[in-house]
C-alpha cells in the first residue's frame, strides 16, 4: 500500500499542485512586505523596483537549462533541489541585514521558480497521457489561482501579527514540506525511455514557436492590466484601492472555477482550438473594460476578460505537450523551459509597454492596440503545422 502510494498519479498532482502553490505564495507574500523591508535598509524606489525586476532575470536564465537538465537526470532530484532553494531564499528575506542579501534571495527565488513549474509540468506531461494532461493542468492552475488569491493575505496577516519574518518561515516550512514530499514520491522514469533530441530541434518546431507566442501574448496581456486597470477605474469612476483588490480578486475567484474546466474541454477538442477561441474572447471583451459605468459592472467585465484569459492558459499547457512530442518525447523539459521562458517574458514586457502607451494614448487606444496583438498571435497559432495529439 504504501509502495502504490508513492507511485500514485494522484499523490504526484497533489505535490506538483502544493508546490506551485507555495512558489506562487512565496512571490506574493513578497508584495506587502519587501517595500517597508528595502526601505528600512535605506533602498530607494527605483532600487525597489530593481529588487522586485531581478526575479525575472533567474527566471528567464535558468527555465530552458533546468529543463534540459531534467530530461536528462530525472525529475526528482530538480523538484527536490528547487524547493531547497525556495526555502533557502525565503529564510534569506528573513534574515537578511542588507540590500545585497535581499537581491541575492530574490535572484535564488526566480531561479527556484522555474524550476518548480518547468520540472513540475514536465513531470505531469511525464505520467498522463495526452487525453488526460489538460484535466490535470486544470487542477494545478486552479491550486495556483488560490494561491494568488490567499498569497498577499497571508503575508500581510502575518507580518502585522509576528513581524517581519513570520511570513517568510511559514513559506519556508511549505517549501521543506513540499522538498520532502517529491524525496518521498517514486517518481518513473518515463522520460529515459525515449531517445533524446538536441534543444534546437524542439525551438525550431512551429508549433512549439506559435504556443510560446500565444504564451507570451496572454502574459503580458495579464500583466499590462495590473498597473494600469487602477489608474483608469480611479480615474474614471473613482474606484479606491480596496475596491480594486476586490475586482482582481473576483477575476483569480472564477479562473480557478474554470481552469479544471476548461482542462477538460481542452482534453476533448484539443489545446489549440479552445486557444483560438480564446484568444478572439479575449480581444471581444477586453475593451469592454473601457465602457464600465459602475462599480458592478467593472466587476463583470473584468471577470469576463480573466474566463477568457484561463481558455488561453489552461489549454496551452496541453498544447505546449502535443507540441513538443511531436519533437521527442524526451523533452518534455525543454518545452517547459521554453513555456516558462515565454511566460516571464510576459509578465517583464507588458506593463513596460502597456505604461507607455497608456501615459501616451489612454486606456482605450492601448486595449485595441493589445487586442489586433492577440489577434495576431491567434493567427500564428491557427496557420501553425497540426501536431499529433495521440
Amino acid at each position: 500500500m504504501r509502495m502504490s502510494l508513492r507511485r500514485s498519479r494522484g499523490v504526484t498532482v497533489a505535490l506538483v499542485t502544493f508546490a506551485t502553490f507555495t512558489d506562487i505564495v512565496a512571490y506574493s507574500v513578497a508584495v506587502p512586505v519587501l517595500p517597508d523591508l528595502s526601505r528600512r535598509l535605506g533602498a530607494s524606489p527605483t532600487m525597489i523596483g530593481l529588487l522586485f525586476a531581478s526575479f525575472g532575470v533567474t527566471l528567464l536564465t535558468v527555465s530552458i537549462p533546468m529543463g534540459a537538465i531534467s530530461d536528462r537526470v530525472g525529475r526528482k532530484g530538480p523538484l527536490v533541489g528547487g524547493m531547497i532553494a525556495l526555502a533557502a531564499a525565503t529564510l534569506l528575506f528573513a534574515y537578511s541585514d542588507g540590500l545585497p542579501w535581499l537581491f541575492a534571495a530574490r535572484l535564488v527565488q526566480g531561479a527556484a521558480d522555474a524550476v518548480t513549474w518547468v520540472v513540475g509540468f514536465a513531470l505531469i506531461a511525464d505520467r498522463f497521457g495526452p487525453e488526460e494532461r489538460g484535466r490535470v493542468s486544470g487542477i494545478v492552475m486552479s491550486g495556483t489561482s488560490a494561491a494568488v488569491m490567499v498569497g498577499p493575505t497571508i503575508g500581510g496577516w502575518l507580518y502585522e501579527i509576528g513581524g517581519l519574518r513570520a511570513p517568510f518561515l511559514t513559506v519556508a516550512v511549505f517549501a521543506v514540506v513540499s522538498a520532502l514530499g517529491f524525496l518521498w514520491l517514486d517518481i518513473p522514469s518515463e522520460h529515459g525511455n525515449t531517445e533524446q533530441v538536441p534543444i534546437r530541434t524542439v525551438l525550431r518546431s512551429q508549433a512549439v514557436a506559435s504556443c510560446a507566442l500565444v504564451v507570451i501574448a496572454i502574459s503580458a496581456t495579464i500583466s499590462m492590466l495590473e498597473p494600469v486597470l487602477p489608474l483608469y477605474l480611479t480615474a474614471k469612476l473613482a474606484i479606491g484601492p480596496a475596491r480594486i483588490g476586490l475586482i482582481f480578486g473576483s477575476g483569480a475567484v472564477a479562473s480557478s472555477i474554470l481552469h479544471p474546466i476548461y482542462g477538460r474541454l481542452a482534453d476533448r477538442w484539443g489545446g489549440r482550438r479552445l486557444m483560438l477561441t480564446g484568444l478572439l474572447l479575449v480581444a471581444c471583451v477586453l475593451p469592454l473594460l473601457t465602457v464600465a459605468w459602475s462599480y458592478p459592472s467593472t466587476i463583470a467585465f473584468f471577470v469576463l476578460t480573466t474566463t477568457a484569459v484561463a481558455l488561453v492558459i489552461t489549454p496551452s499547457l496541453t498544447f505546449m505537450a502535443e507540441a513538443v512530442a511531436d519533437a521527442g518525447v524526451g523533452s518534455f523539459g525543454v518545452g517547459y523551459g521554453l513555456y516558462n521562458m515565454a511566460w516571464g517574458a510576459g509578465l517583464l514586457s507588458g506593463p513596460a509597454i502597456a505604461g507607455f502607451v497608456f501615459e501616451r494614448q489612454g486606456f482605450v487606444r492601448l486595449t485595441l492596440v493589445w487586442c489586433a496583438v492577440l489577434l495576431l498571435a491567434a493567427w500564428r497559432l491557427a496557420v501553425a503545422p497540426s501536431v499529433r495529439t495521440g
